[in-house]
């Protein structure tokens, strides 16, 4: 399509329930939109539908996700919607996408709420409802941080469970071949053998030996955000052999990961 006027996009969606309920079909909605598009200064590309589909999830709406697929790709300008529950009812899920778009300089227009941010009101509220999806990510980053902190406090793993451990009802349990563990301390320790050979030797990357070699959790201990607690599990090496292989790691010059 070759046109001057900026491009938008047109997102209907309804269910059968409702359309027979509020009598509000996807015919009526396209309509309504294409007049308010063509009235701001915009040529439709193309009209998304979702019919007979539920608000409750956007993943399970196949229109609304080629949708946004198309938005991050620019395809076009502007989104209008007849209503912000034809959007998401989810306020997260509604606040997370505008604020995607936001990012994507996609406009956003929703006929029956008199939003939009094609004028400075509009992009006002752009604005704040971006600031809500920041204060909500923020919101649930400490709620997480929180509880994994517990987690951790109480000695126990918030991590998958590192090579010679197991997970078990959410505690580490040793393997059948956790003996490995110290092995590999005492080659490092004891042996003049490059961490690439060392690493080949144990089927490891040496990024990955390094994590071994370098990993508290071997003592007992359960570390998180930069502070060490007291596990709750068998520790398979002692702090002295663990304590020898950091120096000779700081020696070598070997950073930690």
């Amino acid at each position: 399509m070759i046109t001057t006027k900026p491009l938008a996009a047109i997102y209907v969606r309804v269910s059968t329930e409702e359309q027979a309920r509020q009598g509000v079909s996807l015919a009526a909605q396209e309509e309504a939109l294409q007049n308010y598009a063509n009235a701001l200064g915009y040529d439709v590309l193309k009209i998304y539908k979702d019919e007979g589909k539920s608000a409750k999830d956007i993943k399970g709406r196949p229109e609304m996700v080629q949708l946004l697929i198309d938005a991050e790709a620019r395809k076009f300008q502007a989104i209008f919607i007849y209503k912000l529950d034809r959007f998401s009812r989810s306020l997260r899920d509604l606040i997370e996408t505008i604020a995607k778009l936001k990012e994507w300089n996609i406009d956003f227009v929703s006929l029956q709420d008199k939003i939009e941010t094609t004028s400075a009101s509009g992009k006002l509220m752009f604005h704040i409802i971006s600031a809500f999806a920041e204060f909500e990510r923020n919101v649930t980053g400490e709620r997480t941080k929180f509880s994994m902190d517990k987690v951790a406090r109480d000695g126990n793993p918030i991590t998958r469970a590192p090579w010679g451990y197991k997970l078990e009802n959410k505690k580490l349990i040793p393997t059948e071949h956790s003996y490995q563990v110290q092995e590999v301390f005492q080659d490092f320790l004891n042996q003049d053998v490059s961490l690439t050979k060392l690493a080949k030797k144990y089927s490891f990357s040496v990024n990955g030996l390094k994590k071994i070699l370098t990993n508290q959790t071997y003592l007992g201990k359960i570390k998180f955000d930069k502070q060490t607690h007291q596990g709750t599990h068998q520790a398979l090496i002692s702090s002295t052999l663990f304590n020898h292989v950091q120096n000779k790691l700081e020696k070598l010059g070997i950073k930690k990961i």
